[in-house]
């Protein structure tokens, strides 16, 4: 009976079109075994999620599972109030084998060779495409380069097949600017970006590529090419429902895009420079934490719903309902066993893309103290573009001044822990 059964808790911040997938997987677990009850509740988007975590913390009201994005990796390692995975599963008895998962999104998460969170939903952007407006503009699919796509938007829109050529994604930061840098072996920060140690500061300013690629995206906003949604709206809509022919998102649009586009679409690899040997791209989506200061039950109940995550057929489950990226190589090549990406080329693009080439220090990831933070300063340094306030240049300059600040902030709380 569900009254016998051990509670646990997990907050996490899957809302939307992925909220029958959550509470389907919550289902799941619980029909699996009759020792616990996973309840995961919905804190809102990520920051507002971290935010209800740290305060239940406070206060020892705390979840003994929470989701957190990429961008806290370092606020949560230095924060004391966890538990590593590695650790919980050794002491419950499961033998994990870490080897297994997939390498761009694991080594994210490593901590001391082994991952800190487990990594849950996992994903990085690729550019979606209306193939009936690049059909009646005389393509039959993206090109490769940003210089191709440009004449493609720009065809698409003067031949009056659509007016926004491209949706300005909302966390075009993530999509646009940082992947951008990976993808073309661009240093963002010293110290390998922020993996080699807490005195990183950064750099992307002085790279001509972001600089060039900033430039590019505020010609395409002056000349309507590209647009923004509109406060209260949302950006992958203006996609799904045709109203713009483009945009970068994550892979994890799967779902949103295959329910409501009434067009025929495609996905494919971001664009890179001419003449560019393109790395990888890196990862976004969140990852489960184990917080410190539970009972053994719950943690015992902890690792079992993380047990149950890591199986391959959850996540092969998970990866198809969501279109988030598989985690483990084994769910990986059960989903090739079975044919799957042969009906859904698309879903593989982005794992194919994590693993493109040989990551470098400049391509594997981001680890800065309070990205989350920096993130935001860079929306609004942006905006100022957008506005014809300043110049990328300066929008980019006043970005790392102000995030070097938050870095040396996060230096001086964290240097001896």
């Amino acid at each position: 009976m569900a009254q016998d059964r051990i509670t646990i808790e997990w907050w996490h911040a899957l809302g939307g079109r992925l909220t029958p997938i959550v509470d389907e997987l919550v289902t799941k677990f619980n029909d699996s075994q009759d020792e616990f009850q996973l309840v995961a509740t919905n804190k809102g988007n990520y920051e507002e999620a971290m935010a209800a975590m740290i305060a239940a913390y406070r206060v020892k009201q705390h979840p003994v599972l929470s989701q957190t994005s990429e961008r806290t990796f370092l606020t949560m390692i230095h924060s004391g109030a966890t538990k590593p995975v590695p650790e919980l599963m050794e002491e419950q008895g499961y033998d994990i084998d870490w080897s297994n998962f997939v390498a761009p999104v694991a080594e994210y998460y490593f901590q001391d060779g082994k991952p800190a969170a487990m990594p849950f939903n996992s994903s990085t952007p690729v550019f979606w495409y209306n193939a009936d407006h690049f059909k009646a503009a005389g393509f039959d699919a993206p090109g490769e380069t940003w210089q191709e796509v440009e004449q493609q938007l720009y065809a698409i829109k003067e031949q009056g097949i659509n007016d926004c050529s491209m949706a300005l994604a909302r966390d075009f930061v993530w999509s646009l600017i940082e992947n951008y840098s990976a993808m073309h072996d661009q240093q963002y920060g010293t110290l390998a970006n922020g993996f080699d140690g807490l005195a990183t500061e950064f750099t992307f300013n002085k790279s001509p590529l972001v600089v060039g690629q900033l430039e590019r995206l505020d010609k395409w906003m002056d000349d309507g090419v590209l647009q923004i949604a509109g406060q209260g709206l949302n950006p992958e809509e203006l996609f799904i429902s045709g109203k713009c022919s483009t945009i970068t998102a994550s892979t994890a649009a799967h779902a949103g895009v295959e329910a409501g586009a009434q067009f025929n679409w495609g996905a494919t690899y971001l664009p890179h420079e001419e003449g560019v040997e393109p790395k990888n791209s890196t990862i976004g989506g969140g990852a489960l934490w184990v917080l410190a200061n539970k009972s053994e039950e719950e943690y015992k109940g902890a690792a079992a719903f993380l047990n149950f995550v890591a199986s391959p057929e959850i996540q092969t489950w998970w990866a198809g309902a969501t279109g988030y990226v598989p985690v483990t190589n084994q769910a990986y090549d059960k989903f090739k066993a079975e044919g799957y990406y042969d009906e859904h080329p698309t879903r593989e693009i982005a794992i194919l893309q994590l693993n493109r080439g040989t990551p470098t220090e400049n391509s594997r990831g981001f680890r800065f103290g309070n990205h989350n933070q920096i993130f935001e300063i860079m929306n609004q340094e942006i905006q100022g573009v957008w506005t014809g306030q300043q110049t990328p240049q300066e929008a980019l300059d006043k970005s790392v001044a102000r995030g070097n600040e938050v870095l040396r902030q996060f230096e001086q709380l964290n240097a001896n822990k």
